[in-house]
């Protein structure tokens, strides 16, 4: 029976988009393995104050904004640990190896220190997905006019497209998915393909999205190396969950012309539906790009949209 341990830990960044590591001391479990700095939440202290606590302790610097990101649970020989990830984009003083052997500034897509705390080698890959997600409407605009809204979002750093329009006929979403993947691939983009798994292989998709219902409906991952889904309840996002999913999308967030009449859950549902989640949850509905800092401040990703992205584009 082993003991439950929840800990803090912190992605902290830089505008670059590199983040800090520290390799563990030689007198600790796993020494000389590399891990987000943090620690053990004490009795009666939230994972947010343990964090702002351990990060003076270890490194010497004072947190002044904290998001909560994700949770992720791992099984160690010696102990249960529950990780609360919160992103630290704001801090002041330089951080020091108090406790650590070296520290480590890294980027999620060049790794070059090894071997990683098994614990947090799956927030690599959440760190490799971009934080605003254009959704196609070629059904609404045309498919000529979509691929020239892609073409310019992705020359402004748009780095994932979900392909949608399961409205369209057959050839013409095909012919929309074949030549938005290209677009996306030559701009290192990531593309995935809402609904369709065959038609996301046939067009070298990196991914596929899936709808609230399929969701429902599977007992196992889709065999993609990208897989998401789009929900609606807490129980779709434990569902993505259990499916070791790469993201989910929830909402809408705020009143959208795709739903009209209704209002949204608002942020403050948002946040309570996506807390301790294992994978990152995007906020979908009603925003632009100057959400972004609200939505990552109530523990979203980041956002999607499926208008205001192609007119205004955010990496």
């Amino acid at each position: 029976m082993r003991k439950r341990v929840e800990v803090a830990a912190a992605v902290i960044t830089r505008p670059d988009g590199s983040f800090l590591l520290g390799q563990r001391a030689p007198d600790t479990f796993y020494a000389g393995y590399w891990e987000f700095p943090g620690g053990k939440v004490e009795p009666g202290e939230s994972a947010h104050a343990a964090l702002v606590r351990e990060l003076e302790e270890e490194l010497g610097i004072t947190v002044k904004r904290a998001n909560p990101w994700i949770t992720r649970e791992h099984l160690y020989e010696h102990a249960h640990v529950r990780l609360h990830f919160f992103e630290v984009a704001e801090w002041s003083g330089t951080p020091n190896d108090h406790v650590h052997a070296a520290l480590e500034w890294q980027r999620a897509d060049a790794l070059s220190v090894s071997p990683m705390l098994p614990a947090n080698g799956p927030i690599l890959k959440s760190l490799r997905l971009p934080r605003t997600m254009g959704v196609t409407h070629a059904a609404e605009i045309g498919i000529d006019a979509q691929l020239a809204a892609l073409d310019a979002a992705l020359a402004a750093g748009l780095r994932l497209v979900q392909i949608r329009d399961v409205t369209l006929a057959p050839e013409a979403r095909e012919q929309l998915a074949r030549e938005s993947v290209a677009r996306c691939h030559a701009h290192g983009a990531l593309a995935v393909v809402n609904g369709d798994a065959a038609l996301a292989a046939a067009v070298g998709a990196d991914g596929l999205h899936l709808r609230a219902a399929q969701l429902a409906e599977l007992s196992e991952r889709p065999a993609f190396d990208w897989v998401g889904a789009s929900c609606h309840t807490r129980a779709d996002l434990e569902a993505a969950a259990r499916l070791e999913l790469d993201y989910a999308l929830l909402g809408p967030v705020l009143p959208t012309a795709t739903h009209p009449g209704a209002s949204g859950i608002g942020w403050g549902a948002f946040h309570m539906l996506t807390r301790d989640l294992p994978m990152p949850a995007f906020a979908i509905g009603g925003l632009i790009a100057t959400d972004m800092d609200a939505a990552r401040g109530y523990g979203a990703h980041g956002i999607a949209a499926i208008r205001s992205v192609w007119h205004r584009s955010a990496p």
